[in-house]
């Protein structure tokens, strides 16, 4: 029988899991409860003790609780809480999960569901989902539910914020997801930034044209974590990675990093790509006053009172280059890069503030030197031509169709 998983220390929240467990047991839905506590005694019965749970990260309990370590004892509660979310599912036994917590509590928790696939109910009841919560969060689709008051003791505004967490994931459980629609396309991933739009927008409509359906993702970190998921999980058939902007803040140290492991996806699962050099020319952070002093003399555009932009140098665009080159140099599948010899944004081009040339030669030389001259193609364009856009969706889809079986 599927079940909501219930993860939960039951050593500070054994009433609280309890109280939703007889609520989700009320809307008529099977209750797994997870104990992840390590250092207190559990105060209700688990269906998954803790033992297990330290047993699955390959630690012992004992060990843990004679150190005291709460930071041990809360790593090693999160990877053995992913291990059994995973075996659960692949074995049909998970039906969604369910986390109550404070820091401690939303680390173990949502790891178990960052381990699960897009559409499997993830809900998390945290007294930290009022802040920033993409450590949290990361790429899944995960809900996010403000405790208001702390998760100790039940009372008439706990009562009701539990009772909302249980009646959500009853709700996400029971109620079929809608069937896909019987003209399901090939998926193709495609990434973006605002100074990219024209050319996505453009090459999106030439895809759409042909018969694809295109998922264009936001290049801010966890747009392009959340493509390369996707692409992790079989679902897309084709990437235009056209915005690679995401590589400039990993290596400078702008705020919208995606983590090193982006372009890397589609190269290691074989998935046709066409890639570019979108909005390279550029690192990001939020307001000025939010910019390291090490950074102190470079080149600055402010996009708006919340976003400033800086200039990457022809030193650092050598550097991406390079990553780019040997990241896409690994792939499987069949790959194309394609620069625009005019500029890689929109105020990268004559006459713009970061129109830098220098910089885009030292960039798109070192993608040249580090890969075979038939996977580079140099065009005297600019991103945002919309021949430029024309000429890398026509590519995806020449690969994506000799991609796929015949018949």
């Amino acid at each position: 029988m599927h079940s909501v998983y219930l993860f939960a220390t039951l050593d500070t929240k054994g009433p609280e899991a309890d109280y939703v467990r007889r609520v989700l047991q009320s809307c008529g839905i099977a209750v797994t409860v997870v104990d992840v506590g390590a250092l207190g005694d559990a105060a209700v019965a688990a269906d998954v003790s803790r033992e297990r749970i330290f047993e699955l990260a390959g630690g012992a309990l004992d060990e843990v609780r004679r150190k005291a370590d709460r930071g041990e004892a809360v790593t090693l509660a999160a990877a053995g809480a992913a291990a059994l979310a995973r075996s659960a599912y692949a074995a049909g036994e998970l039906s969604g999960v369910l986390g109550l917590g404070g820091s401690a509590g939303t680390t173990i928790a949502t790891s178990a569901m960052k381990v699960l696939p897009l559409g499997v109910p993830k809900v998390m009841l945290s007294t930290l989902a009022s802040g920033t919560v993409r450590q949290f969060v990361g790429d899944k689709d995960i809900f996010m539910l403000n405790a208001v008051v702390d998760i100790l003791g039940l009372n008439r505004i706990s009562r009701e914020v539990l009772s909302q967490a249980a009646r959500a994931m009853a709700g996400l459980v029971t109620f079929p997801r809608p069937e896909g629609a019987a003209d399901d396309r090939p998926l193709v991933a495609a990434t973006m930034f605002g100074v990219t739009t024209p050319s996505v927008e453009r090459a999106r409509a030439v895809l759409e044209s042909q018969g694809f359906e295109v998922l264009v993702f936001h290049a801010t970190g966890n747009g392009g974590q959340a493509m390369e998921s996707l692409i992790s999980e079989g679902v897309i058939a084709g990437v235009l990675d056209l915005t690679t902007t995401e590589l400039a803040d990993e290596h400078v140290g702008g705020f919208l990093s995606a983590g090193p492991a982006r372009l890397t996806a589609a190269a290691l699962a074989g998935v046709p790509q066409v890639v570019s050099t979108g909005a390279v020319d550029m690192v990001n952070f939020y307001a000025p006053s939010s910019v390291p002093e090490k950074f102190a003399g470079r080149r600055f555009y402010r996009h708006n009172a919340n976003v400033t932009l800086m200039r990457t140098t022809a030193a650092e665009n050598a550097a991406i280059g390079a990553d780019i080159a040997k990241k896409l140099g690994k792939a499987s599948g069949p790959v194309s890069v394609l620069l625009p010899a005019r500029g890689v944004s929109a105020i990268d081009r004559e006459g713009q503030p970061f129109d830098d040339p220098a910089a885009r030669r030292a960039l798109h030389d070192a993608i040249k030197a580090g890969l075979p001259a038939d996977r580079v193609v140099e065009l005297d364009l600019h991103i945002n031509d919309p021949e430029f856009a024309e000429a890398a969706a026509s590519r995806l889809i020449e690969f994506m169709r000799r991609s796929q079986p015949s018949g």
